[in-house]
């Protein structure tokens, strides 16, 4: 074992091991299998997992990953990797065959997955050349960070919450089904939330997209205790996968090659003979090769390694799991956990040959994420002007859009949990069909369809969202109510393309406004909470919540939508026949302006009333309590705030450091022309969050907000803003107390 710490110890290796503090002694017949690198320059795979280079130079590689992962981590005594040292002969098992467009589900991965695009070289793309680099910029601001982000080269998707690694690997098999999308899993966090039975309905609806390969790190332990599957047997690991429906589950358990008597049902393959090492790198590169030529088949596939965790790091188990401020490289157990995975100084070489020639180049050259994917161009919009007085249905309106567009674009994917024609939207599904195996003409059925209708909202927020971030048009349409259920990983996206240095289609999403219009269904479906989560997230700079007043205006709020880049878009809006304020002229300038004038009395005497209003069934009662104050001798201004973000001042928003950043706010006078009067009032149909950046502006010197307090159960809408104060006698009685 030898310490480099001088730059003359390393003058002879290559610039990108300065900071490598151990190298280990030569390997058994190292000149033998490892003289050179085994994917030649100008391939992109090993040759033959029968071939004794690859296994050896696969195990190389795989505590290449371990040493950079620990040594990494301990240069900020923070980090996470044991789950990771417990997946690397997969992961360097999956890089050696080819297949690199490799995606997590687990965020504490990501000191690996670093590590992986350190030895491929992508990492030079963000300036990190040397491992010093490396260190240096590991969990901090504008380096590496904690959990995974699909802004760091190489890498196609971000990491953190549980459960949702899997959208992303099917909608890259999705769009590409020329190549396999592994996604390792930890058992961990199995089924938070949702994991198998989500693949399980995508098979359902595209059995014959299997080329997205869940790879599950079976390694005993979660965060800081055992895994709830721990004590599940083989067969039972095994029939839980067939039982969601695959039709090949391959496990590879390194018990099986333990030749040093370990205990229990985990062991650690590095504490195994070289040679019992090598038969178990073997087994999981063979593994990997028929669950990538299964996968790519035809056949649902799962491919699982079952290895302790912490395999090959400074501990196991849980303990293993992370690092704290006291595990830094200077401590006796860090130190003798690099010492034993340090590889020969000759080894790193070849590592890096291998790596950064795998799928034909390194991963930040490579993925299909490091491109911009080639969308089909969308005609002209036809857009129906209803006439400023009519009656129209804002969902109807907006679903015949959705229909133009995906009649457009046969990648395009609509997602509904609960059901496009419970939400006035069935032209949707007459036009582009719901994706089912049964064929139905009557429930617009068919096996080719665009409607896409698990009934978990986190299936369909998943798909939609993982399309969108990797670069193609989709929608997801369900109630205000449950979206709440399926929004973490638009969030996740949300925040993804706040960071990507690629242009990718917004994430689209409608939430019907059903609080106000489901009485009779009382509080389960009557909570639209999310809009105030909505509204603390239009800080972030590229979330954009929109209240069109009408159909006309969601009309336009969808066009403005379909049309962004690298956002979050979500349309709130009723489902029932409302009166018509803008003309489409109007609305598509206030969508982009931010708010429009609906109403404004000819005079009055006493002073001028403001009502800044987020929604469009609000909009009733307050249209009835301007007839009421106007009889008092008020002046009436009316305020459809359609798009609030567009309403703050620059110095508010996080806009600057977005990916298509968007600082084309309203101006001082614009905004004071809308909202100057003696008193304003903020009403929503749900929580006064998205309300706050008229709240900041305003220089009224009386406000006040009349929004949603909590659901019940009633027989109208009416009976429900009752209920909740949002009734005409309670506006007109704010402003004359």
């Amino acid at each position: 074992m030898t310490q480099a710490n001088t730059a003359e110890a390393l003058s002879p290796l290559p610039a990108f091991c300065r900071g490598i503090q151990y190298f280990g002694e030569s390997w058994p017949d190292f000149d033998k299998y490892a003289n050179t690198a085994v994917i030649a320059e100008g391939e992109t795979a090993i040759g033959s997992t029968d071939d004794d280079s690859a296994v050896y130079q696969t195990l190389l590689s795989a505590d290449a990953l371990r040493y950079v992962t620990l040594q990494t981590c301990g240069a900020k005594g923070s980090g996470h990797p044991g789950g990771y040292a417990s997946s690397a002969d997969v992961h360097a098992a999956l890089m050696m065959l080819g297949h690199t467009n490799i995606i997590t589900e687990v965020g504490h991965h990501a000191p690996g997955f670093y590590s992986a695009m350190f030895l491929d070289s992508s990492l030079e793309e963000m300036g990190i050349h040397t491992f010093d680099d490396m260190m240096a910029r590991f969990r901090e601001r504008d380096g590496l960070l904690g959990h995974l982000s699909g802004a760091i080269p190489g890498l196609l998707a971000p990491a953190g919450p549980l459960g949702q690694g899997q959208h992303f690997a099917m909608a890259g098999a999705y769009l590409h089904r020329d190549k396999l999308f592994p996604v390792t899993i930890g058992d961990g966090g199995m089924g938070e939330p949702y994991v198998l039975s989500s693949m399980m309905h995508f098979h359902t609806a595209y059995p014959e997209i299997t080329n997205f390969l869940p790879v599950l790190i079976w390694n005993g332990y979660s965060q800081e205790h055992h895994s709830m599957v721990s004590l599940h047997s083989n067969a039972q690991m095994i029939a839980y996968w067939q039982g969601h429906g695959f039709a090949e589950v391959i496990l590879v358990d390194a018990k099986d090659y333990d030749d040093t008597g370990q205990d229990g049902a985990y062991v650690d393959s590095t504490r195994f003979s070289f040679a019992q090492r090598l038969a178990f790198t073997r087994a999981v590169l063979k593994g990997a090769e028929r669950a990538a030529h299964s996968a790519r088949s035809g056949r649902l596939t799962a491919l699982i390694i079952k290895q302790l965790k912490g395999a090959g790091v400074h501990t196991v188990g849980a303990k293993s799991h992370n690092l704290y401020p006291k595990d830094t490289l200077d401590q006796p157990h860090i130190i003798e956990g690099l010492k034993r995975r340090a590889i020969p100084a000759e080894g790193w070489a070849i590592v890096r040959d291998n790596l950064s020639r795998a799928g034909g180049g390194p991963s930040v050259k490579t993925v299909v994420t490091e491109q911009v994917l080639e969308l089909p161009a969308l005609p002209e919009l036809q857009i129906q002007d209803f006439p400023k007085g009519g009656q129209a249905v804002p969902a109807t309106a907006m679903g015949a859009l959705v229909a133009q567009v995906g009649q457009a674009d046969p990648r395009y994917l609509v997602t509904n949990a609960d059901g496009n024609e419970a939400s006035a939207m069935k032209n949707i599904n007459d036009a582009l069909k719901i994706r089912h195996p049964t064929e139905d003409p009557l429930y617009n059925q068919t096996p080719t369809g665009q409607v896409y209708e698990p009934l978990s909202e986190d299936a369909c927020a998943g798909l939609a969202a993982g399309l969108a971030l990797f670069g193609a048009r989709s929608i997801w349409l369900s109630y205000e109510s449950f979206a709440i259920n399926g929004w973490p990983i638009v969030q996740t996206v949300t925040q993804a393309m706040a960071e990507l240095r690629r242009k990718t289609p917004s994430v689209v999403c409608m939430f019907t406004a059903g609080a106000l219009e489901q009485g009779r269904n009382g509080w389960t479906h009557q909570r639209p909470e999310i809009e105030g989560y909505l509204g603390s997230m239009m800080r972030n700079g590229n979330l954009y919540p929109l209240f069109p007043c009408d159909a006309n205006a969601i009309q336009a709020a969808y066009e403005y939508a379909v049309g962004s880049y690298n956002k979050g878009m979500v349309i709130i809006a009723s489902k029932s026949a409302l009166p018509v304020y803008l003309s489409i002229a109007e609305a598509r300038d206030a969508v982009r302006q931010g708010a429009a004038t609906l109403y404004e009395s000819q005079g009055g005497e006493r002073g001028t009333i403001v009502f800044a209003v987020t929604g469009d069934m609000v909009c009733l009662p307050v249209f009835e309590a301007r007839e009421q104050l106007e009889a008092h001798g008020y002046r009436v201004r009316i305020v459809a705030v359609i798009n609030p973000r567009k309403l703050y001042r620059p110095s508010d928003l996080a806009w600057r450091s977005v990916a298509q950043p968007d600082g084309e706010l309203m101006d001082d006078d614009r905004f004071n022309a809308l909202f100057d009067g003696d008193m304003l009032i903020g009403v929503s149909g749900g929580p006064s969050a998205p309300l706050e950046p008229v709240m900041l502006r305003t220089r009224a010197p009386r406000r006040d907000t009349i929004c949603w307090q909590r659901g019940e159960t009633t027989a109208s809408p009416k009976e429900l803003m009752a209920f909740n104060g949002i009734t005409a006698s309670e506006i007109v009685a704010r402003v004359l107390r």
